[in-house]
This record gives C-alpha cells, structure tokens and sequence, in this order.
C-alpha cells in the first residue's frame, strides 16, 4: 500500500495509461543521455476539452432553482455525462474494522471547482487517495470519464485523464533546488534539453507569482512559498507531446499551517490555474476542475464553487458556496457556526 506520509515524500506521476511512478529524491538525473524516458508516463497539466463537451455546460452547476441542502440522493439535471471527468459510485472503504467511508457517491465535471469538507476523521483524504488511485475501494467503484477503473491506478489502463495530488505539506525534496523540484518530472521523463526545462520551470514559477527562485533550496522558502512550488510543481506541462489530456488537481489541506494572508494567496492562485482563471501572468489557466478538502472558511468562500459535506462515511448534504451558511441541515449549521452544541460530537 502506498502511503502519503509527510516524511517520506514522493511524487505522484500519472499518464496516458495511468501508470504511477513513485520516485525518489536521488533519483534526478541531470544527464539528458542518461534519462529513463517513458512518454506514456508524462504527467502535465495543460487541457483538452472533453469529448462532445458543451461550452455553456461549462459553468459552475446549475440547480434549476432546487436547494440541494436536503436534497443529497436528487439526480443532477443534465441530459447526459458527457461531461464527467471522475464519478465516486456508492465507495466503501475500511482500515481493519474500522469503516472510513460508507457509500460515497459523487460526480466531478468538466470546469467545476468542488470542495470536500466536514470534521476530522471523516475520510476527507481518504477519498482524495481513492480518486488519485492510490487506495482502491473495498466496495463500489470509480469511473475516469466514464471507464471503470480496476484496482490501483498502477493496476489499470485507462486514458484520457491526469489526475495530479498537491500535498498538504507540499513535499518538496530537501536536497533539491526549487528548479530540480519543479522541473523533477521533464528532467526524468522527457526528451526536452536542459535549457528548455529550465525555462518551463521559470514560466510556471511565474504563473505561480515567484520569480527568482530557481536555485533556492526548500528550506530557504516561507511556507506560503513552498506551497507555490508545490502548485508550479504540479501544473508543469511537457510541451512537446502532441496530444494533451485534461487534468483534474486533487488538493489536501492547502492552506494548512499558513497566515490569513498566505492562505488568500494559496486560495486565489487555486482560482487561477484552473480554466476559467488567469494565473500571475494574465493567461488563462489549464487545469480542467479540480477538488479540495479543507477545514478553512475562506478557502471555501474564496476557492470553491460546490460543496460535498462528509460525515460519519457519508456525503450528508451538497450545495453551492452559498448556500452553505444558510443550510438548515443541523450538521452543516453546527460545522459553519463552530458550535460545541449539535450532533457532531468530539
């Protein structure tokens, strides 16, 4: 079983048949004729749109006028799923006997900006693992646009979507520069020459608002900072392969540790990698949707579009940003309010 364990960092690589690669730090070679190349295991961020996807589908979901607050087993109002990357189906999953998720059921689209919140011990990360491929479900299933995926992402062979993970404590490698780190993926996988990577990885520090760090090492960043690395990590893109599949970004926690200041950065520069934003640099974003679990209120109100609440296993209540405080669900008001009195108990 793979684990996401903070001291032991590794990066998570998914490509056209949606192998993973679990790679060391002092496995960077910075040789180009030593390379282990492998173009079916390239991960980037940059999109296509999915097949027959509607551009006025595009937007955040439309309820037709339902609240969807008491309303969680309601079928979504579309004619059709062709604009679904990822769908959880009644997944069930335990450590031992201890039962994590109960029948999760829920849909990602094309375009949409979903966060996963509820108290801790819920499975919030758990389902983040299932959705990446790194866990598989003991019961249900995960479908990638539509295909079944059997086992371990490792374990399968579906194409036709990237699925990266930004960790919560950003998991850089200590011994490597912020180039090496950002840059970790091209220089393993990629035929492209020293100078071009080096030049990738100074268009995504940009697009990320940091500049003139390339040959800094982690512990000589702020936290704020590291976790910008991370997000530059994870949205470079090769840019000589000739077809690009969409990406959908899973984030854990990414505001964790930080100020009120750093976490509006983080949260706006989650808006603005995504496709219907504009990074540092004015250019619109690539990332195709993306998910994020989170504790913090500003991160849903800043970073997030629809809301899927956990507890107990369960999604308990879905709704948009703004509906959220003015839920009469007694599980979502006690959560929004953080009062001790309510059915969530500690």
């Amino acid at each position: 079983m793979v684990s996401l364990s903070a001291t032991t960092p590794f990066l998570l690589f998914t490509g056209q048949n949606s192998s993973t690669r679990i790679l060391p730090p002092n496995s960077l070679r910075h040789n180009n004729n030593h390379r282990n190349i492998d173009h079916n295991k390239v991960a980037c961020a940059c999109i296509a749109p999915p097949p027959n996807f509607k551009s006025h589908d595009s937007s955040a979901i439309n309820f037709n006028g339902l609240s969807k607050a008491d309303h969680v087993n309601t079928a979504w109002d579309y004619e059709d799923d062709s604009d679904v990357l990822i769908e959880c189906r009644d997944v069930y999953k335990s450590f031992g006997e201890k039962r994590i998720l109960n029948g999760v059921s829920f849909k990602i689209r094309h375009g949409e900006a979903v966060g996963i919140i509820g108290p801790s011990g819920t499975g919030k990360s758990t389902v983040l693992k299932i959705l990446a491929g790194l866990l598989a479900p003991d019961k249900g299933a995960v479908y990638i646009r539509g295909k079944k995926r059997v086992g371990l992402v490792s374990d399968d062979n579906i194409s036709g979507l990237r699925i990266g993970l930004v960790f919560q404590s950003a998991a850089l490698f200590d011994s490597l520069t912020v180039r090496e780190n950002v840059g970790f993926l091209l220089y393993e996988h990629s035929t492209m020459s020293e100078d071009q990577i080096s030049e990738l990885v100074k268009e995504n520090l940009a697009a990320v608002g940091l500049k003139g760090v390339e040959d800094r090492l982690p512990s000589e960043l702020s936290g704020g900072m590291k976790k910008r690395v991370a997000l530059a990590r994870s949205i470079i893109c090769d840019t000589t392969k000739e077809s690009i599949e969409p990406e959908v970004l899973l984030y854990d926690e990414p505001t964790a540790g930080l100020d009120p200041i750093a976490s509006t950065v983080v949260e706006d520069l989650i808006r603005s990698v995504h496709i219907k934003g504009k990074d540092a640099r004015g250019k619109a974003g690539n990332i195709a949707s993306y998910v994020v679990v989170t504790h913090q209120h500003s991160t849903i109100n800043r970073a997030i579009d629809r809301l899927l609440f956990l507890h107990q296993g369960k999604i308990v209540w879905e709704g948009m940003t703004d509906e959220f405080t003015s839920s009469t669900n007694p599980i979502v008001r006690q959560f929004a309010s953080g009062s001790l009195d309510g059915p969530i108990r500690y």
